[in-house]
């Protein structure tokens, strides 16, 4: 009966096998419905349910395990625009300003890849796989911090030393990232005309064609109302465009818009005006990144890597607090505004899965030692990142509820 309604209808086959489309556009509804809920029933951020929908996706064994093709596009163009924004609220003069905030800065960094290098070392991992995690470890999540205090309205002291802190530590760890790469060219292949080259041509192509894409974008700025549409539209295909020459350039995806962002801030004292329609794609691009970064996660990888992730994120976490105490005062801010701020750094998700697939890429054949230990550390904050963050802006006072979902019901009835 059901074949012959089919046949009828022109159906193919029968019973009907849905492919990739349909199980994107299931993914994307479940994210966005359960986003919604947990905000309503629990007041935490959007991206928890999203992580949740992605991380049931990948633990139940319907996840890719890597990320590839459309899923990589899907995050690097998501990212691009969260660290394109993150940048272009850094102001350098205020580090000028306040030498304090680059110390903590660098301890904060440093001393991140120092403690998780020597709790893995303590835990019998080799160099070069405490090292790798210890690089990729270290990096900060300028996109969950970003979506937070967007969805929060935050601001205040620790919102901006939150961003200008996550910015400066993303660059510090691709840039060890990369020095790490290097590393391993010459530890394990001996090749050390590659170890050298290519962290330079990394850093120093990507800064160059970020110059090109901030002059771009200020140009724009200055010639259209970023308000409109297709001004919008213009600047998305920009930041596209400069993707696609990192990738085809073996450039940073990460780098490129970071200082992008922080070059156009800087270089004009126009107040930069985040275009209104970024609002509605970006945010189906988040809802879709944190979903994808959630569905590579294996339960294979936690069950191997799970102990171990929990010693990096403890060391993690410690070195982080003990080097924003320790700036605290002489930064000018307070014992519970340095609590606040620690708590707000903890995030770990899309960046570090952006630089552990290339790691895998440039060696597939070490990069297996080290994907267990990461992944899992990613799992554990796809959900506690976002949470540890509202929670240290709340902490700080620089937490602005969202009215009820039903205070607009009460305005309509009165």
């Amino acid at each position: 009966m059901l074949e012959d309604i089919a046949g009828y209808l022109q159906i193919e086959s029968w019973p009907l096998v849905p492919q990739m489309p349909f199980w994107g556009a299931l993914a994307l509804v479940a994210g966005a419905l359960l986003g919604e809920g947990v905000r309503r029933a629990f007041g935490v951020p959007r991206i928890v349910g999203y992580s949740a929908v992605g991380l049931v996706i990948g633990l139940g064994g319907w996840g890719g395990g890597v990320l590839h093709g459309p899923a990589r596009l899907v995050v690097d163009l998501a990212l691009a625009l969260l660290l394109f924004e993150l940048g272009s609220r850094v102001r350098l003069r205020w580090l000028q300003a306040n030498p304090a905030l680059l110390a903590t800065s660098a301890l904060e960094a440093f001393a991140s890849l120092a403690a998780i290098y020597l709790a893995l070392r303590a835990f019998g991992q080799p160099v070069n796989v405490a090292l790798a995690c210890a690089t990729l470890g270290a990096c900060a999540s300028g996109a969950v911090i970003a979506r937070v205090a967007g969805e929060l309205k935050s601001a205040g002291q620790v919102t901006e030393r939150m961003i200008v802190l996550t910015a400066l530590n993303t660059l510090l760890a691709v840039l060890a990232h990369k020095l790490v790469i290097g590393w391993l060219h010459l530890d394990v292949g001996g090749d050390w005309v590659r170890a050298v080259s290519q962290p330079l041509w990394a850093f120093g192509g990507s800064v160059l064609l970020a110059a090109l894409l901030s002059r771009l974008v200020a140009w724009v700025a200055r010639r259209l109302d970023l308000r409109d549409e297709n001004a919008a539209l213009l600047l998305l295909g920009m930041i596209v465009l400069a993707l696609t020459i990192a990738q085809l350039l073996n450039l940073s995806t990460l780098l490129v818009p970071l200082l992008a962002g922080v070059l156009l801030r800087n270089s004009t004292e126009r107040p930069w005006v985040w275009p209104r329609h970024f609002g509605t794609a970006g945010g189906v691009l988040v809802l879709m990144l944190f979903v994808v970064v959630g569905s590579v996660v294996t339960l294979d990888a936690l069950l191997v890597g799970g102990g171990l992730a929990v010693v990096l994120l403890l060391a993690r976490g410690i070195a982080k607090t003990a080097s924003v105490f320790a700036f605290a005062r002489w930064s000018g801010i307070g014992l519970r505004q340095a609590a606040g701020l620690s708590l707000a750094l903890t995030p770990l998700s899309g960046t570090v899965l952006v630089l552990l697939t290339d790691l895998q890429l440039t060696h597939p054949g070490f990069a297996p030692a080290v994907v267990p230990i990461v992944l899992s550390a990613i799992a554990f904050m796809e959900l506690l990142g976002p949470l540890a963050v509202q929670a240290g802006l709340r902490l700080a006072g620089e937490h602005r509820p969202e009215p009820s979902w039903r205070a607009p019901q009460a305005e309509v009835a009165a």
